[in-house]
């Protein structure tokens, strides 16, 4: 039986309303684990997914609802230097990984356009092949409530669309495979507390369009670091912004968009318009 250690405790102490309660309610809100599921919780090596292992390790441990984990690390093609501090990392948190390689960096590191996109398509369809072959039917990866936030912004600001990250979603491409995000409603300010707190250092992205643009002392900023950046800005008047967007994808009033779809099935609101309100629902005015 594993011993429960410090960076466990503190998740169950001074981090547990902030980290572990969120954790929790996250699964439950959004029915993510059912009893004899068999979960393949992926480690990149960084914060996110090495909390989400820590967490997933401690639940499986007092959970109420029987499963099974395995901790997967995919090496799409680390340097020799990040891929021990996977190794050690997970020592000291006393996680048992599973580690695979692949050539993914190398295959998409001359991609001009978008090989961030293409190299997590890659690495997403490599570990649910490998999950599947250890007879798991899910992934647990570590995005967060961050993510999330950021996810639904970039999709207006840059995508033209509403949509976010969702915390659970099937896989069109693997029968009876399921995605889901565990840390959905953890803070990623919570997360870095958590491994500054406890003396932990996490390895970055690290992939080789990473070094890099690194080396040429590349000054730009992602779509996504933008988007962080700005909301980071939208805090200083406004803590709880990130919480209004989150909510916004939650809180979708049909009668007030131009368009939606489903799939591939489009609506738009002059379908039902001459038909009044009583249509399309009821409003107080």
């Amino acid at each position: 039986m594993i011993i429960p250690d410090s960076y466990e405790n503190s998740l169950v102490g001074e981090f547990k309303k902030i980290i572990w309660s969120k954790f929790l309610r996250g699964i439950k809100d959004y029915e993510l684990i059912q009893p004899g599921d068999r979960i393949a919780v992926c480690i990149s090596g960084g914060k996110d997914s090495m909390l989400l292992a820590k967490c997933m390790q401690r639940l499986q441990r007092y959970s109420k609802v029987p499963f099974e984990a395995e901790y997967l690390v995919m090496d799409p093609g680390y340097t020799p230097a990040n891929r021990q501090k996977i190794i050690d990392n997970a020592e000291r948190l006393g996680i048992p990984v599973k580690i695979f390689d692949t050539q993914i960096f190398n295959a998409v590191v001359k991609i001009e356009n978008n090989p961030c996109y293409l190299c997590a398509r890659m690495r997403r369809g490599w570990l649910y092949r490998y999950a599947q072959e250890l007879g798991c039917n899910k992934i647990a990866l570590g995005h967060h409530f961050d993510d999330v936030v950021e996810t639904i912004l970039m999709g207006m600001l840059y995508g033209s669309q509403t949509q976010t990250m969702m915390p659970k979603l099937h896989s069109e491409n693997f029968a009876g495979m399921e995605l889901i995000r565990p840390l959905y409603l953890v803070k990623e300010r919570h997360i870095i507390e958590w491994a500054q707190v406890n003396g932990l250092s996490f390895i970055q992205c690290a992939c080789r369009f990473t070094e890099r643009a690194a080396m040429e002392e590349y000054q730009g900023m992602s779509k996504r670091q933008e988007v962080k950046a700005l909301i980071r800005k939208l805090r200083e008047t406004d803590p709880d912004v990130d919480k209004h967007i989150f909510r916004s994808v939650e809180n979708v009033n049909l009668q007030t968009l131009i368009s939606y779809h489903i799939g591939d099935e489009y609506h738009h609101f002059l379908d039902t318009y001459d038909e009044g309100r009583s249509i399309r629902g009821t409003k107080k005015e």
